[in-house]
């Protein structure tokens, strides 16, 4: 009895392993570079320079945005993990590149905003890894152990992880833009305020002196002798 009783324990520490390894192999497999955005203030006379890592042979695309300060422009570079020069650009508000294939190593991401001396600038960045396609068939232990098919399995899940990478990504661009529109009419208000208080007391000061010489015509300075 005793032996009887120990090979379905026996079995079902093996199917526990099984699934375990199964578990830990998916965890693997997705734990390339992901996706990331941010958003900082960049001082004026300042650089700032940000490092994301790479796989090999992979596909990363950058997307930054200027969603404040004056002039609405920085200075963008990307450096590879060669300490290449890949991408140049002078005096932009926004752009959109992708680095494809990459190579294996952190990238250099640099804003400058050292041509400016008294305004700072918020800028928004985002890195967008395309999710490579795993060979799902070294991953799986044998088909045996699942009732499912596999691939049933790969193409739901790819399809939902792509579907809710790019809602995000577009949520983040909408944030941004948001963000960035704001600004730009909180600025635009503050100037119409200043210049339409300027332009009253200037009404104010013109309605007094016109007053004042209107009542001086009418004024009889002559001395009345008795």
């Amino acid at each position: 009895m005793a032996v009887g009783a120990a090979l379905p324990a026996a079995c079902g520490t093996r199917l526990l392993l099984a699934l375990l390894a199964y578990s830990s192999a998916i965890s693997a497999t997705f734990s390339q570079p992901s996706d990331s955005e941010f958003t900082f203030v960049l001082p004026p006379g300042r650089e700032e320079c940000f490092y994301q890592s790479a796989d090999h042979n992979n596909s990363m695309e950058l997307e930054y945005q200027v969603i404040g300060g004056a002039g609405m422009d920085v200075d963008f570079n990307v450096f590879g993990p060669n300490g290449g020069h890949l991408i140049s650009e002078s005096r932009k508000s926004d752009g959109v590149h992708t680095i494809e294939p990459t190579m294996n190593g952190d990238y250099k991401i640099c804003f400058d905003n050292s041509f400016s001396t008294i305004s700072e600038k918020l800028i928004f960045f985002e890195v967008i890894f395309d999710d490579a396609q795993e060979d799902w068939s070294e991953i799986v232990q044998p088909e045996e152990l699942l009732d499912i098919k596999i691939d049933d399995i790969k193409e739901a899940i790819a399809n939902m992880n792509n579907k809710l990478s790019k809602s995000v990504q577009i949520q983040a661009i909408l944030r941004a833009f948001e963000a960035r529109d704001r600004n730009l009419q909180e600025g635009n208000l503050g100037r119409v305020n200043f210049w339409s208080a300027v332009n009253l007391g200037v009404m104010l000061v013109v309605s007094f002196v016109q007053v004042y010489m209107l009542k001086s015509l009418f004024d009889d300075r002559r001395k009345v002798q008795t």
